[in-house]
Order: C-alpha cells, then structure tokens, then sequence
C-alpha cells in the first residue's frame, strides 16, 4: 500500500492508495476515534455497486451508519441536494463528533464534504473516492462546494478530510468514458509540475488505458503526491496552488455554458488545458513542440482537445470565465506552460485571444 501525507499541521491527513482497501475502511475510522454515528453519501449509480460493502466495514468496526443517496451527476451538485442531505443527517440524529463518508466521484466528493463542513458548523469526514479523477484531484486538497447556475463551484469551503482512501479496484467497473477522462487530471500534474511523469506518461499509456494494475497504482501515486506537496505549501491558494487551475479557467466556463450536461469534468478540462496551450504559446513562450505533445497526449487517451464555438457562445463563454472564482478585481487570472513541467501563474489574457483560439476550425 502506498501512503502519502497531506502536510497541514495538526490538519495533516493520510492518502492510502492499494487495491482490496475498501474492506479496512472501518479499521481506519476506528484508529482516528471518530464517533459512532456516521452517514454514507454516495449517488444512485455507486450505491448499487458499493454502499453496502462500505457499511458492511463500517459495522463491523462498531460503527452505526446510514446510508443518503442522491441522483448521480453534475446537475445535482446545487444547494437543494445540500439541503436534503441536511434533513436526512439531522434524522438520523448525527452529532459534533459524528462523521461522513464521500462514497463516490467528484460530485459526490464536494458535495458531502461541503455538508461536512457546514452540518452542524463542521463534522470529520472521510473521502472514498471511486473514480479516476476523483482519486487523484478532488478527493485531496479540501475543496468542496457546489454549483450556481451562474457558474461552477461558486458556493463552497475549504475543508480538509481526515482520511483519503484510494481503493483501485473501484476504478475497474468505472465506466470506460469516465476513466479517460479521469486521464485529463492525472496528465495536468505532468503538464505543471514534472515532465519525467509526462513523459512516462506517453510510454506507459497503452497500459494505462488496459487499466494495468502497476501503472495505475503508479499513475495515481504521483498525482497525488504532487498536489499533496501543493496544496501542504498553499493550503487555501493564496499562491502555489494556483497552478493547479492549468486548463480549468476555460474548462470550468465550456462546462457552465453546456448546461453540466455535455461534457464530463475531465472532458471540459482536456479542451481547457488544449486552450491554455495555444496561449501559452503566444503569452509564455512554450515551445511548439511542447504544444503539440500536450495536444497529442490528449489525442491519444481519446479526449476532446475542441470545442469550437459560435460567435454568441464565445460571449457567453467570456462572461462565465469573468465568473470565475479566481477573478481578482474584475481581472481574469489563467494559468499558462512556460514549457513541459513548468507553469506560471497570474497572466493576463485579453479576451480577444480568447474568442480567436475558441473560434478555430
């Protein structure tokens, strides 16, 4: 089993990353002397899959919990789910030193840990992440919130897990859409922060993409140590962090204006981080050699590296970039490559920029 530590202090948690780890679940929140009374939150499409084997670790460590499932997808991430997710916490009677588990993907990740932080002005939760990209972004860093539907993720809180437990034989009945493009994440770290990960990335993804276990365990691994080192230096991105959003400015925006309904995440963020490429090319001198490796890794995990625009959606594509949280003083701020494994932060884009590269054949 791999293990890495978040480094915050006395808010420092652990990642376990192994197979078969699901079933120790109950073992771990019995070691960090969490309260009896806990609730799974998990949506309909992995509940089926793996509520009960979670509650079945959970019992068997003299836990009492409950199950709250709600409709899988984006579309859910919004404040009346928080609010039923409230109801059903307070029936069945969780307390201060009660805890959540986050059974699931991104959505399902931001969402309860927002719930978490907020219930009762904040109960310990444990992230189980069951998807590819929630296992090597979301799931660390304590990010949680949900969406307006003016934009993404405008609603939420910093609130750090106390656990993060990375089983990867989850990953193996994970849809083969979700997986690639889980991919998208994974790819961003080499992109940011090291170009020997991208580069074994391009000789290792045949194996990737038959989800071999070595190279899966490996894939994920490094991401995480990446944004554990991060997000231990910048815990709330008054800095570092920041270069995490590499592809998200515009990634977040194409989700807002495609309703959350045509892309998935990791979908939205290839053409993001495609996008933040060409500029990067313009704005911080990344080779072209460097663009087109990125372009072509994406190419190969068979992710959109596109999405071209209409004139009035490339409008409405620049208002939700202005609504993005990262705004500073009405000024958009994107993440751009210098070259492979090197990012910079805080540049400016002018919005014509923009609308040419979004309007390319």
């Amino acid at each position: 089993m791999r293990r890495i530590r978040v480094p915050l202090g006395e808010r420092s948690y652990d990642i376990h990353i192994a197979s078969n780890l699901l079933g120790r679940l109950g073992a771990e929140c019995r070691r960090l002397k969490l309260g009896r009374r806990c609730a799974i939150i998990t949506d309909d499409r992995v509940a089926p899959l793996l509520a009960r084997q979670t509650a079945a670790s959970l019992e068997s460590a003299g836990f009492d919990g409950a199950v709250i499932s709600f409709k899988s997808g984006e579309s859910s991430k919004n404040l009346r789910v928080v609010a039923d997710c409230y109801e059903q916490l307070a029936s069945h009677r969780l307390e201060r030193n009660s805890f959540i588990v986050a059974l699931g993907g991104g959505v399902v990740g931001d969402l309860a840990g927002f719930v978490a932080a907020t219930y009762l002005r904040g109960i310990a939760f444990v992230q189980v992440p069951t998807t590819l990209l929630a296992q090597v972004d979301s799931s660390v860093g304590g990010k949680t919130g949900v969406n307006l539907k003016s934009g993404k993720n405008l609603v939420g809180a910093f609130y750090q897990p106390r656990l993060v437990l990375c089983d990867l034989d989850t990953l193996k009945s994970l849809p083969e859409r979700d997986y690639r493009a889980g991919l998208a994440e994974v790819i961003k770290y080499g992109i940011i922060a090291d170009e020997r990960f991208f580069r074994w990335l391009e000789q290792n993804l045949p194996a990737l993409l038959k989800r071999e276990p070595k190279a899966l365990a490996k894939a994920v691994a490094r991401s995480c140590e990446i944004k554990a080192e991060v997000v231990g230096e910048d815990e709330k991105e008054g800095g570092r962090r920041a270069i995490l959003n590499f592809g998200h400015t515009i990634g977040h925006a194409i989700e807002a204006i495609s309703g959350y309904s045509r892309f998935l995440h990791g979908e939205a963020i290839s053409v993001g981080q495609v996008a933040a490429a060409k500029l990067s090319q313009q704005l911080t001198s990344l080779p072209a050699k460097d663009a087109e490796r990125i372009q072509a890794l994406f190419n190969a995990v068979g992710l959109p590296t596109h999405y071209r625009l209409t004139a009035p959606k490339r409008v409405r594509l620049l208002q939700a970039i202005r609504l993005d949280k990262k705004v500073q003083d009405g000024e958009v701020k994107f993440v751009l490559a210098e070259r492979i494994g090197r990012v910079r932060t805080g540049v400016r884009v002018p919005d014509e920029l923009v609308n040419e590269i979004m309007g390319r054949k």
